[in-house]
């Protein structure tokens, strides 16, 4: 890998060390402007994480521009590379309670709560209506599966159970001949009240391992199901994802925990190069 010219930190999010729950890793760097869409391309790619978090500053010091980006292309909404910036931005500046971030589509609030935690405080995503499962889907998922639902983000499939849905083993290349991006495969949860699975056969991940933007459908999905604003939830990727979520009028808050996956030197190095 070519030498990044910024400085940046790793975090990995939503994590749970009592299950061994390692969370997704998300890049953070911050510049004083927003770089060219060709550079954060070219520093995603380089740094290849499932998501590199670019941060600008307003004149506010509350509120930052945000971008995201995958190894091979913009992500419009990434819930935990926005996790990762709560992190990030919390332990630069343990005086701002909350910030909020600036993107494409609207803005979030952000907290860090001192070691190890955070939230994220955004809209809910609805299901728009229930659609017919394609036959590739059924088949490449290989389980039961009982309905599927569009949203204005990811699909939303219902599976029976959690054993289901954590012992999947899919067949990518028969999910890659339905068009449809990606998915939530979710089912009620044994010892939490739901679990679920995010693919994206179409991109080099693959499989996510702890979806913000995926629990931002899920949560008013199975709020309505279960009757219940508060939940806590799971995602049985290979690293595994922990959630904490409220439902609170139109907003959703989702909280966890996370670690940083590089030392403190990088970002005592880039504290000071930014002063």
């Amino acid at each position: 890998m070519e030498k990044i010219p910024y400085d940046y930190r790793i975090a990995a999010v939503f994590t749970d060390k009592n299950l061994s729950f390692r969370g997704n890793t998300a890049a953070i760097i911050q510049t004083p402007i927003l770089l060219s869409h060709p550079e954060m391309q070219q520093i995603a790619y380089e740094l290849n994480q499932p998501a590199t978090t670019f941060l600008s500053p307003t004149a506010d010091p509350n509120t930052y521009q945000v971008r995201w980006y995958a190894p091979e292309v913009e992500i419009g909404l990434c819930g935990h590379g926005a996790a990762a910036a709560a992190a990030f931005l919390g332990q630069r500046s343990p005086d701002i309670e909350s910030f909020t971030l600036l993107y494409a589509a609207g803005q979030m609030q952000v907290k860090y709560k001192a070691p190890y935690s955070i939230s994220l405080i955004l809209d809910p995503i609805p299901v728009k209506k229930e659609i017919l499962i394609p036959p590739a889907i059924s088949k490449g998922l290989g389980i039961p599966l009982l309905a599927m639902f569009e949203t204005g983000n990811k699909h939303i499939i219902l599976a029976a159970s959690e054993k289901a849905i954590r012992h999947m083993t899919p067949n990518f290349e028969v999910l890659r001949q339905s068009e449809i991006f990606g998915y939530a495969v979710t089912a009620p949860g044994d010892a939490v009240d739901f679990v679920s699975r995010t693919f994206v056969p179409h991109v080099q991940q693959l499989e996510d391992h702890a979806t913000g933007s995926s629990h931002a459908m899920l949560a008013p999905f199975w709020s309505a199901r279960l009757n219940k604003k508060k939940m806590t939830a799971h995602q049985l990727s290979p690293r595994g994802g922990a959630f904490h979520i409220q439902l609170d009028g139109d907003k959703l808050t989702l909280s966890g925990d996370f670690e940083w996956s590089l030392g403190v030197d990088i970002f005592e190095r880039f504290q000071a190069a930014m002063k």
